[in-house]
């Protein structure tokens, strides 16, 4: 397989060479660990006493990680991506609110957005998070089979509801739409809510998915149930397979009430449970369709080889590549390239209400082993390149 994400003049050819130096600056700040903690308790600090460092941050942080404020301010960057192949996901990013009249504000916002996609070519996905509809506790206590007041089932109705009008808005608008994992411990009343969805708005084609957190040593295991379920009843089955995003916290949760990990035991058990399910979506196309959400090269690679083994198209419309915008663009722009179905998930909203979004982006780069290195190997080696 040639190392295809080597090439830099293609993964930066969207970026201007203020753009590149910025890129640079951030990462050689993000690698320094220390740095990023105190930087974190500064912002959150300023933002609540009302400083003005939105400036600031909106000409750093946000505009490197962020597509804008509105979905009509990222207009112009899912453009300029689109002329180089890669399609866009518009991620609504504000997190943490627990009121019902949020909830509705959030599907109507969900809704809005998949009407923004249907008439946008370069706008191929949304993407929803359960906990956005409805209650963190009332998934936990629907997973965990308590026992739900009559108060509780009508709330519970009420996210299906939402969850539902948001399903059959994007199937009737051909969009496809990836509903996020959480933490394990609200995650089964998801699984059974999204497969309710895809058996209802999957028959032809898999317009919901679902999402796979493949640091969970028992994925696959569902992926095979699922997997069943659908040979025996007919629809069809999309999944987005992800590492995963909670792995303290599932860690932390797993010691304190006495119960066994939900986690692989190390990163390589990991990798190989992601490359596992990926190869097992991949030989039953005719049921699922995949979206390939990493930033890990090798798994990347060994997709590109699966496909080409399996005898599948580069550009068949059941396999999907997807990075968040700001990262892996060495991946994202050279699969494009390349012919396959690549996109970029581009979160937008408000600074200070993403600010939590943001923070976990900085987080998650000081702590994925080598992340934050070969992005600025990669952006030193396009510097010297262009000669800056």
């Amino acid at each position: 397989m040639d190392r295809i994400f080597d090439n830099t003049e293609k993964a930066f050819a969207l970026k201007k060479d203020s753009e590149l130096e910025r890129a640079y600056f951030l990462f050689k700040m993000i690698a320094n660990e220390p740095l990023v903690r105190i930087g974190t308790a500064v912002t959150n600090f300023a933002l609540k006493a009302h400083l003005p460092v939105e400036g600031l941050i909106r000409a750093t942080v946000f505009d490197h990680f962020c597509g804008g404020t509105t979905e009509d301010d990222c207009l112009q960057l899912v453009d300029r991506m689109y002329d180089y192949g890669v399609s866009a996901i518009l991620d609504y990013s504000v997190e943490g609110k627990e009121e019902e009249s949020q909830f509705d504000a959030a599907m109507q916002k969900k809704i809005s957005l998949i009407e923004f996609a249907k008439n946008k070519d370069a706008i191929s996905f949304a993407v929803l998070k359960p906990t956005a509809l409805g209650r963190f506790a009332l998934w936990q206590k629907v997973t965990e089979q308590g026992d739900l007041s009559d108060k509780e089932q009508q709330e519970w109705q009420r996210i299906e509801n939402r969850i539902d009008a948001i399903c059959q808005r994007a199937a009737a608008c051909e969009v496809y739409l990836l509903i996020d994992g959480e933490e394990s411990w609200m995650q089964d009343a998801a699984d059974e809510l999204v497969e309710k969805m895809m058996r209802r708005y999957n028959e032809e084609k898999a317009y919901i998915f679902n999402t796979v957190q493949c640091y969970r040593w028992d994925r696959m295991d569902y992926v095979k149930k699922l997997h069943e379920k659908a040979k025996t009843d007919g629809f069809k089955v999309g999944l987005k397979i992800v590492r995963g995003a909670y792995m303290e916290k599932e860690a932390e949760r797993a010691k304190e009430k006495g119960y066994q990990n939900p986690i692989c035991a190390s990163k390589q058990a990991t990798d190989e449970n992601f490359n596992k399910v990926m190869a097992y979506i991949m030989n039953d196309l005719d049921v699922f369709s995949l979206f390939v959400g990493s930033h890990n090269e090798a798994s990347n690679y060994l997709a590109m080889e699966l496909m080409r083994d399996l005898g599948i198209a580069n550009n068949d419309h059941r396999i999907w590549f997807g990075q968040l915008l700001g990262m892996s663009d060495h991946l994202t722009f050279n699969l494009a390239a390349e012919g396959y179905n690549s996109v970029k998930l581009i979160p937008f909203g408000p600074v200070k209400d993403v600010m939590p979004y943001l923070i976990r982006r900085a987080q998650e780069n000081t702590s994925v082993a080598g992340q934050t290195t070969r992005e600025l190997d990669l952006l030193k080696k396009e510097k010297e390149r262009r000669g800056i």
